[in-house]
């Protein structure tokens, strides 16, 4: 309707225009009336400065309108009693248009509010700064956990905690680190993890900070309860035998009165003694594993071609003696990934991961085993090893990890834990999936 009353009034000056400009023609050229020429030019000249002003005076108005919008000045209001009926419809249409604004912005800050009083409720601590370190967020779980009330830039964290701080300034998008800080209230342990997210007009940084030592030492006492498990159970497996063959030897020499011991007593005393010494001996083994497994050499890392690394370990693998149906393939995307790690400790996780495969793989038939590098979704390079074994069974998921913990009659239980040892001073992690048919573990750097 606007541009319809808009449109007549142009056109109706257009065509006025037009006519004058064919007059002020005729006058001037054909009949040469010099002076009724002028006066038409006049009234032409004064035809283009009211048109000029009724574009400028629509053009002014829009302009006022989208000021104010811009100054989000919510009370602006046209009139639409002035009598011009093209004037009174965009007035119209501009209230309208100011009132639909109106709505939104009261609907945007009624969600703003409800995100606000979900984020003061939440348990876990957040903080959001952009690249100048500037806070535009942090809830009352942040400030409670931080000590501090007012938090408006990340330097002042310095004054909290000078750890934190260098923890904070150092984390990039997607990563996860554990701090330990200390508070009035105590030492607690902080889990900070960083997402990256984008506005129009700047980057922000989001953090999240929770306090994870209650879980932590939950887990630990879980962890120590059943690594006592384990070990009592190898111990004792190897110390009764141990106990009992003693005693009763020991019998033999009690019972003899001074009496020499015959060939009998002297066969039992060397076969007993034979046992102790054995089960002795494997008890010194267990023991060496255990100090294996908690003296791990800080990795020395150096650039790996990851390609040539998983051929490598693949034709080193082929050298000892397997199953010849097993089929070993591998891909790596890109063909140039690279990886930071020790080549000697990484190379040892691989072929423990591999033979584990191998080893799930004896009994099947069209056994397949396959190798896969990639960057994966977080820019993370990984590995992973799939088997289409049998899978491991659900009860046996959670245990795997544990050290001694094993269900290969020859198998000492430390490969899984050490893997998942020094994956851990690589700052990375070792994950595990399994089904009927498709088990895989995925090292992450």
């Amino acid at each position: 309707m606007v541009s319809q009353h808009l449109y007549k009034k142009i056109v109706f000056r257009t065509l006025l225009l037009a006519a004058t400009a064919l007059v002020l023609g005729w006058l001037t050229f054909a009949e040469q009336i010099y002076i009724l020429a002028a006066f038409v030019a006049l009234i032409f000249i004064f035809e283009i400065a009211e048109l000029i002003q009724f574009l400028n005076r629509t053009n002014r108005k829009i302009a006022y309108f989208f000021d104010a919008v811009r100054n989000d000045d919510s009370t602006l209001n046209f009139p639409v009693n002035t009598g011009n009926k093209a004037l009174d419809d965009l007035n119209d249409s501009l209230n309208k248009v100011n009132e639909l604004i109106k709505n939104i912005k009261f609907e945007l800050r009624e969600q703003e509010q409800y995100f606000k009083a979900i984020l003061e409720h939440v348990s876990i601590g957040i903080i959001t700064y952009n690249e100048k370190g500037m806070i535009f967020l942090a809830n009352s779980a942040a400030k409670n956990l931080l000590g501090h009330e007012h938090l408006t830039h990340i330097n002042q964290i310095v004054r909290i905690d000078r750890k934190l701080f260098s923890a904070l300034k150092e984390l990039q998008p997607g990563d996860r680190k554990l701090i330990n800080f200390n508070t009035k209230n105590g030492a607690i342990q902080l889990s900070l993890k960083s997402t990256l997210f984008k506005t129009t007009q700047e980057n922000f940084q989001l953090v999240t900070i929770q306090d994870i030592k209650n879980e932590l030492e939950i887990k630990e006492l879980e962890s120590w309860i059943k690594l006592i498990r384990v070990l009592t159970h190898e111990i004792m497996n190897t110390v009764a035998p141990i106990t009992s063959l003693s005693q009763t030897i020991l019998g033999y020499f009690k019972n003899l009165d001074g009496k020499p011991p015959n060939e009998k007593i002297i066969q039992n005393t060397i076969k007993g003694l034979e046992v102790i010494n054995e089960r002795g001996t494997g008890l010194i083994g267990f023991v060496e594993t255990y100090r294996k497994l908690t003296r791990i050499p800080r990795p020395e890392k150096k650039t790996i071609r990851v390609r040539e690394f998983i051929d490598n370990t693949i034709t080193l693998i082929h050298f000892e003696p397997i199953d010849g149906n097993i089929k070993i393939a591998s891909n790596v995307q890109p063909d140039d990934l690279e990886i930071s790690a020790d080549k000697k400790q990484i190379s040892q996780v691989l072929i423990n991961l591999i033979k584990n495969a191998i080893e799930a793989l004896k009994d099947s038939e069209d056994a397949k085993i396959s190798v896969q590098a990639r960057i994966n979704e977080n820019g993370r390079a990984q590995i992973t090893v799939t088997d289409n074994g049998p899978g491991i069974p659900e009860d046996l998921a959670d245990k795997i990890f544990i050290p001694f913990f094993t269900t290969k009659e020859s198998g000492s239980g430390i490969g899984l834990s050490l893997s998942r040892q020094i994956m851990q001073l690589h700052g990375g992690t070792i994950k595990m999936e399994s089904q009927p048919q498709n088990t895989s573990f995925t090292i992450i750097f």
